[in-house]
């Protein structure tokens, strides 16, 4: 039997299979395709994403497979200046899918999560102590929770019966990856000229001298799950550009659209959503994938408490209370980044206004923290003490210089962490859950914090008892008396 089983073997899932190992749960991930996808749906790593991977020592092999791009660009592809970020990683990482789901699972196996692929999940059945999940084979296997983190069309959460409300699709994209005939001095001015209207459209240039392709859909397709023909592509391309660029030799053909949904609930009894399982968006702003990885490192580390023994109660329903805001801003700005894109005269007008508006650097800040998440702030309520009235609580803890070394570096373990500058602070029934660093940055102007696992801020002040509230809170009861 084992702890967790989680459903999907994208960045979502493998994500949280790591956080998961960080704490020492049995976790399985299984996932019904026998191969990885080749499909690239997403291009990147936003500020927040790259942040975790630094927090958790592994932004190195990231940083060797990606490029670095400037982030204004990122709302409504509205080009303007970057804007000053309240972070060490001011940039957008550009890396395909396929590379992220490769060096997640080759993180995954380095901790020990076991894989299985080929391996379709068709049935489930939950009780008191674990959930039961069979295969399409018939194959059954046991664990404590499942996680559903199997996409936009959950098996898991259409066998929980979770409501998953929004919007049905307007608009369809097509997107692939082929060769292209034309000179690219002649793809360059025909994209610039149609994109002065159609912002859905480009072709763009990989690096081993192919094309990424993307353009409106004549409408919206029956199932989406059903590619589109290579044909279907030429004559869209001819519609809109006037010409097919001489596209050939497809690699894979997708197509997405603007639906928006958003599942009523995370969470029921012992199985659980994340990722695109639990919420969908149009990919305005390459959000999804790094909405999906932002749910793992929130709940992994919950979810591993419970299975230990030590959560306090309601820790795991907190996963729930602070993700589903969350997605729910994120399925807004992308619903208003695509009425941004839209060639109507009205949504065109608007366009230009906030393009204006975006001269103010306050408002691009404002609207790329929304993009690159690191302007989320988790609501922990008023409470009683000291700390929780601070405007750092609920907030992420940027990277920062300390006098030996910096706070990320404190980090890889996936445990709580007291950053202490005062050295009179302890820990004390605690010490198995929450690390202790006595140390000072120039950079932090508070006497001592405490962060949560996912680098969230829980707890600012100076005082014994307070900490020792916030401790409970977050970590569980003590393990020993508190001297």
């Amino acid at each position: 039997m084992f702890d967790v089983i989680v459903a999907g073997a994208g960045p979502t899932g493998l994500m949280l299979a790591c956080e998961l190992r960080l704490h020492g749960v049995r976790v399985l991930v299984v996932d019904r395709d026998p191969e990885p996808t080749k499909v690239v749906r997403a291009l990147g790593l936003h500020v927040r994403s790259i942040e975790l991977m630094d927090q958790r020592g592994m932004l190195e092999r990231f940083l060797e497979q990606g490029r670095k791009h400037p982030v204004g660009g990122f709302f409504a592809g509205i080009e303007k200046p970057s804007p000053t970020l309240d972070t060490a990683h001011g940039y957008v990482l550009g890396i395909p899918q396929p590379r992220i789901d490769r060096l997640l699972a080759d993180r995954a196996a380095e901790l020990g999560v076991g894989t299985r692929r080929g391996w379709e999940l068709v049935g489930l059945d939950q009780d008191d102590e674990g959930v039961t999940v069979e295969s399409a084979d018939g194959g059954r296997l046991r664990a404590r929770f499942l996680v559903g983190c199997d996409g936009g069309r959950s098996t898991v959460r259409k066998l929980l019966g979770v409501g998953f409300p929004g919007e049905a699709a307007r608009v369809e994209t097509l997107l692939g990856e082929m060769e292209v005939a034309a000179p690219a001095a002649e793809v360059a001015a025909v994209v610039a000229r149609v994109r002065e209207t159609e912002k859905r459209f480009g072709l763009g240039p990989l690096e081993d001298g192919a094309y990424r392709v993307v353009v409106p859909a004549e409408g919206v397709a029956e199932d989406r799950a059903v590619p589109p023909t290579f044909e279907e592509f030429r004559r869209r391309l001819r519609a809109v550009a006037g010409t097919d660029f001489g596209v050939r030799s497809p690699r894979w053909l997708s197509r997405f659209t603007d639906a928006t949904r958003l599942a009523e609930r995370y969470r029921l009894g012992r199985v659980l959503l994340a990722g695109d399982a639990a919420h969908v968006h149009p990919p305005t702003g390459g959000q999804g994938l790094n909405l999906g990885v932002q749910d793992a490192v929130n709940l992994g580390w919950k979810l591993a408490a419970e299975v230990a023994g030590w959560a306090p109660e309601g820790l795991l329903d907190t996963y729930e209370a602070e993700r589903r805001p969350v997605a729910a801003d994120v399925l807004d700005n992308t619903r208003a980044q695509m009425e941004l894109l839209s060639t109507e005269p009205g949504a065109r007008a608007v366009r230009r206004l906030v393009s204006e508006l975006m001269d103010f650097e306050v408002v691009r800040r404002h609207l790329i923290e929304k993009v690159t998440a690191i302007g989320v702030r988790y609501d922990f309520g008023s409470g009683s003490g000291s700390g929780e009235g601070h405007e750092l609580v609920g907030r992420r803890m940027r990277d920062v210089a300390l006098k030996r070394g910096r706070l990320y570096g404190l980090m890889h373990g996936g445990r709580g962490l007291l950053l202490d500058q005062t050295g009179s602070l302890s820990v004390a029934g605690w010490a198995d859950r929450v690390d202790h660093v006595v140390d000072v940055s120039e950079e932090l102007h508070v006497p001592a914090l405490l962060l949560r696992p996912d680098g969230h801020v829980a707890w600012v002040g100076d005082e014994q008892a307070d900490l020792a509230g916030h401790l409970a809170r977050w970590f569980g009861a003590p393990s020993e008396a508190v001297v």
